[in-house]
């Protein structure tokens, strides 16, 4: 979804009370305590974008990226928007010796309407690059890790966006081209080899 979350105040109100179990009853094995939404909410929020006080719930929606764990654990108050879509993942695969890896995100959101032709034309772009540059027998993830993220955001015509980093300064993979900076700048590979040995 792209719009804000939904809240209901009396359904978090009786979550706090104890009227709800969390997670939907699915850690009632245990005795684990009264329901403490600071610490089993608010302090997991990734993003730090929920704060309850005077017994409301806010959410700063501009900073939440989607994880659900808010919707995971009180599923009765919030729910989804109504804008609704999809996310496009590419490159997982299932290499022997690495085990299985997850796809990176390459559309955070996208609408899912026919005729489909947001997803047909990221999808054959992709094509195009992946049977212009591929090797034989590589798969898409390994022309990904090869040519690099920023070159899949160029072919896709794609802007990068924060939900493409995993950490901030983790994998950085947006690098300023010579002809994007104004005045541009000269390259000394010797230089460079004095500070950054092979």
């Amino acid at each position: 979804w792209k719009d804000d979350i939904k809240i209901d105040q009396e359904a978090v109100q009786g979550y706090v009370g104890g009227e709800f179990p969390p997670n939907g009853g699915a850690h009632s094995g245990r005795d684990w305590g009264a329901f403490d939404i600071q610490k089993e909410v608010i302090d997991l929020c990734p993003t730090r974008c929920m704060k309850y006080d005077g017994g409301k719930l806010a959410i700063d929606n501009k900073e939440c990226t989607r994880c659900m764990h808010c919707i995971n654990v009180m599923p009765r108050a919030l729910h989804i928007g109504d804008d609704r879509g999809a996310s496009i993942l590419a490159g997982a695969k299932a290499p022997i010796l690495d085990g299985a890896q997850m796809g990176s995100l390459l559309v955070p959101f996208i609408k899912v309407e026919e005729p489909y032709d947001e997803i047909k034309e990221v999808i054959e772009s992709i094509w195009d690059w992946w049977m212009e540059e591929g090797k034989n027998r590589e798969r898409f993830g390994e022309l990904m890790k090869r040519q690099g993220f920023q070159r899949l955001l160029e072919v896709t015509d794609i802007g990068p966006v924060p939900q493409h980093v995993l950490e901030p300064r983790q994998t950085p993979y947006i690098f300023w081209k010579e002809d994007e900076v104004p005045g541009g700048w000269d390259r000394d590979i010797t230089e460079f080899r004095e500070n950054h040995q092979r």
